[in-house]
């Protein structure tokens, strides 16, 4: 196994973080436009339980969701090999000459 970096260490706090705050907002966000209007207007009682647990199990399902994508898409873009910045001997340009 080897050793990670604290720059690595550090890229994966950050990126899980930015995860779990995006996935919180999106499912925030979900969950209001489900359950918003029985706030603003006169619904019946089932009605209002249905939306609240309909809006419970969306911004539950966005959450998830939006974690795995974002640290899917954060390991595949870590697993790459990474090419070199700088050409190996000066004046060339393509680090494979």
């Amino acid at each position: 196994m080897k050793q990670r970096s604290q720059a690595e260490r550090d890229a994966i706090t950050v990126e899980i973080c930015y995860a779990l705050f995006s996935a919180v907002f999106a499912a925030a966000v979900v969950f209001a436009a489900l359950v918003g209007p029985t706030l603003a207007f006169a619904v019946p009682y089932v009605v209002e339980r249905g939306l609240l647990v309909v809006g419970a199990a969306a911004s539950a399902l966005v959450f998830a969701w939006r974690v795995t994508t974002v640290l899917w898409r954060f390991s595949r873009r870590t697993d790459q090999p990474s090419r070199p910045d700088q050409p190996s001997q000066p004046g060339r340009t393509n680090p494979d000459s």
